[in-house]
């Protein structure tokens, strides 16, 4: 036969892995290891732009490092130096990685441990959670929003939306106990106080962030990413000042982002960071993270006491509406931020 697209047997149907398409598959794991591919289909290839693949190796080293230990701490001179660098790091670059930030070893290792087993699981163990609606609180699935997708994300993720009542999959046997206490940590110990010190950084009081977020109430969400390795792919991870930025893992540390909701609540004076997961091409990579957002019926809006020398960079609405379209659209760039933004970005003083 000719040179061209190989052809694929998933679901029993033959499959042009050029035109394949996110929904002919229930796990990119089991379609990975089965199909047995040295690279991923093109119609996971997001890049098509070559300039895009380039990894500014230069800037690794200033990938901003905040130590936990000192927003906590009692001594005023060590918390002020905390809150300085946490304001920088969310204004310059979006993203830190937090270390010292106190939560057990053997909780985050456990916590690995069991979102791997719900991802081992085979596709019919998991069927019951199947995504056909983002308003479920638990749903796995494959890439982003298949069903709007030309081009789709190269993993199997786990979504659950945690309150008001805590919901969780109730296999592997354990996972739910270890998610809820896992969970909880990041929020009361780790999320209140980065939002202590982000408020202070900003000249506010230290509860104004949760505040006006309605923060104790507001969507809790975890998500489990697994990204099944593919020979010969492998992609940058943060993007900073319009450049990509490979992050090395520093043990037991934790990755932070700030979102969109925190960007418009300073008023872009914090950066909802432009990121992208690996495609490690060694071994399979799994991603926990747990997003805390705003309550959804809060109207969000830039604080105003930032507002007393500038004009709001965005429109006002309720988390509900913008969770709503950021749900239901393609994950692409940062349209859905733009989308709501008053006047051109190269009209905002810096």
């Amino acid at each position: 036969m000719a040179s061209g697209a190989p052809v694929l047997t998933v679901n029993s149907t033959s499959i042009d892995a050029a035109k394949l398409h996110a929904s002919d598959i229930l796990s990119i794991k089991d379609f990975a290891e089965s199909a047995r591919l040295t690279t991923i289909p093109s119609s996971y290839n997001f890049i098509v732009d070559p300039k895009d693949r380039e990894v500014a190796d230069e800037l690794k080293a200033q990938i901003p490092v905040i130590d936990f230990s000192l927003l906590t701490s009692d001594d005023p001179e060590l918390h002020a130096k905390g809150v300085q660098d946490l304001g920088k790091a969310c204004e310059e670059w979006g993203f830190f990685v937090l270390i010292n930030h106190g939560i057990d070893e053997s909780l985050m290792e456990n916590m690995i441990k069991m979102a791997n087993q719900f991802h081992n699981m085979a596709p019919e163990e998991k069927a019951e959670f199947s995504d056909n609606d983002v308003t479920s609180s638990i749903r796995c699935g494959t890439s982003y929003n298949a069903k709007v997708e030309s081009v789709h994300f190269w993993r199997d993720y786990l979504k659950v939306i945690m309150n008001p009542d805590f919901t969780f999959p109730d296999k592997p046997a354990g996972f739910k106990d270890v998610a809820k206490e896992y969970c909880e940590t990041i929020k009361d110990v780790v999320v209140r106080t980065l939002l202590r010190g982000a408020s202070e950084s900003l000249g506010l009081e230290p509860n104004a962030i949760a505040e006006a977020s309605g923060f104790d109430n507001g969507l809790r969400l975890f998500v489990a990413n697994l990204y099944p390795h593919v020979l010969n792919q492998s992609l940058p991870w943060v993007n900073h000042n319009g450049k990509w930025v490979n992050i090395d893992n520093i043990p037991k540390s934790i990755g932070v982002n700030v979102g969109d909701q925190l960007e418009v609540l300073t008023n872009a004076r914090y950066k909802s960071v432009l990121h992208r997961a690996v495609l490690n091409n060694k071994a399979t990579r799994l991603s926990l993270g747990v997003i805390h957002a705003p309550e959804f019926q809060k109207v969000i809006s830039a604080a105003p006491e930032l507002l007393k020398n500038e004009e709001p960079v965005y429109k006002s609405m309720t988390y509900e509406e913008y969770y709503l379209v950021h749900q239901k659209t393609t994950l692409v760039g940062k349209s859905k931020l733009a989308s709501i933004r008053i006047k051109p970005q190269h009209d905002e003083c810096s």
